[in-house]
């Protein structure tokens, strides 16, 4: 695969030991990290790869081919390519760029889940260039397992797979959605949104704010974060992360129209089957009962993503707007933070708090402006548990503990960083 070019010079060699396990290699222990690995799900690039990317999207989790085939027309519909690569290609180089301005000399790597360029093999090439101590920036902004512990696992079966545990250390950079940065693009959008709407001649109070999110299923989000920090609960961390960002957005747009909307939380992009309960209501849904209840419009704020991908495109600017307009309301979607330079400045604030080791590592403390816990850097024990099977993963207080049964010695688990112990 092509590698991109170094921004700095390659770490010096490790010196490497042996345990009568393998080399163990003690430089990813040296405080501070060699690159920043963002970590993204990955897309199509053109009309062949749809299926085999839906396929590695689904593998394992029973979905029949015709759901597949189903969901395939979407990004036939928009030329067989997600907008998705594109725009982590666009991150990265944002990223790289905001660093060196700072003066920064850290590459920032990019690999996916599920379609080249893949972790393992990103990886892989980091080693080589002498890039041994990654810090791990996942394209999803709140606590869940699949938008949090699962970008763990892959960062550990990567490690796994490529036969680097011991050798190179892949960390993590703590949910974001708190922060100023994120959420100012939405406030921004929704403002607009607005204007056009009262420039349209509608009341304001005709208006309806309409969050949305992946939805997940209900068991997914009850045990979203750990229990530990109190998150357990109907909804767990990943609801009242969403809604916390909401409020937020609507403080932001009250400073600065002196009113807003009522607003509400709904959902989209549902994959799994009917027998499962999933977080409801589906946006949809939303927009019908609206305008069953007689409102003007609807202001749609994707808060759960961080870029315009297929499902925002496709479920947003087709589905729900296609609902909106057969009821004869006003709709506009409001866009992602993407690359907006505030996003991206928020981004590099925390890779540099992690840089400079000024974090608060394992600490919870309230940050403004959602008033939400400040996630810690390294999550919490049972953060986000996988309700399905135990997965190796990286950059928990208790990593450890999910390498239980995998034959590795504990030495290359502390030299890879992983904390915890595999006794229990």
């Amino acid at each position: 695969m092509t590698t991109r070019p170094l921004l700095s010079d390659p770490a010096p060699p490790s010196r490497t030991t042996f345990d009568g396990a393998g080399p163990v290699n003690d430089s990813a222990l040296r405080q501070g990290y060699d690159a920043v690995l963002l970590a993204g799900f990955g897309g199509p690039e053109g009309p062949d790869d749809v299926m085999p990317f839906l396929r590695n999207v689904t593998r394992g989790r029973g979905i029949p081919e015709e759901r597949l085939v189903e969901v395939s027309h979407h990004y036939f519909a928009l030329g067989g390519v997600s907008p998705i690569n594109a725009q982590n290609r666009d991150l990265r180089d944002a990223l790289a760029v905001e660093l060196v301005n700072r003066g920064r000399a850290v590459p920032v790597l990019w690999g996916n889940r599920n379609w080249a360029p893949y972790l393992a093999d990103v990886i892989r090439d980091a080693r080589t260039d002498g890039l041994i101590r990654l810090l791990g920036l996942a394209t999803s902004a709140y606590s869940s397992y699949s938008s949090c512990r699962q970008y763990r696992e892959d960062f550990a079966m990567a490690l796994s797979a490529t036969g680097l545990v011991g050798d190179v250390r892949i960390d993590k950079l703590r949910p974001y959605h708190d922060r100023p940065g994120f959420i100012a693009p939405f406030v921004d959008g929704t403002v607009a949104a607005l204007r056009t709407a009262s420039d349209d001649g509608i009341d304001i109070g005709d208006l309806e704010i309409v969050f949305t999110t992946h939805s997940i299923p209900r068991v997914m989000a009850d045990t979203s974060g750990s229990a530990d920090l109190g998150d357990h609960r109907p909804g767990g961390a990943y609801v009242a992360q969403h809604l916390s960002v909401a409020d937020a957005v609507i403080d932001g747009v009250t400073a600065r129209l002196g009113d807003a909307p009522t607003w509400q939380l709904a959902y989209q992009s549902r994959s799994g089957p009917a027998s499962v309960p999933w977080l409801e209501p589906d946006i949809n849904d939303v927009v019908t009962e609206l305008a069953a209840a007689g409102r003007a419009g609807v202001i749609v704020v994707p808060i759960g993503f961080v870029s315009d991908h297929v499902e925002v495109v496709w479920d947003l600017d087709h589905e729900a707007a296609d609902t909106a307009t057969g009821h004869g309301l006003f709709f506009v979607r409001v866009g992602t933070p993407g690359t907006d330079p505030r996003f991206v400045t928020a981004l590099a604030d925390l890779i540099e708090e992690r840089l400079d080791a000024r974090s608060d590592t394992d600490q919870v403390s309230f940050d403004a402006p959602t008033g939400m816990p400040r996630r810690p850097d390294f999550c919490a024990t049972a953060c986000c548990v996988n309700s399905r099977v135990t997965r190796p993963t990286t950059a928990a207080v208790d990593s450890a503990t999910d390498w239980r049964g995998v034959a590795v010695d504990p030495a290359r688990l502390a030299a890879s960083g992983i904390r915890g112990t595999t006794q229990g």
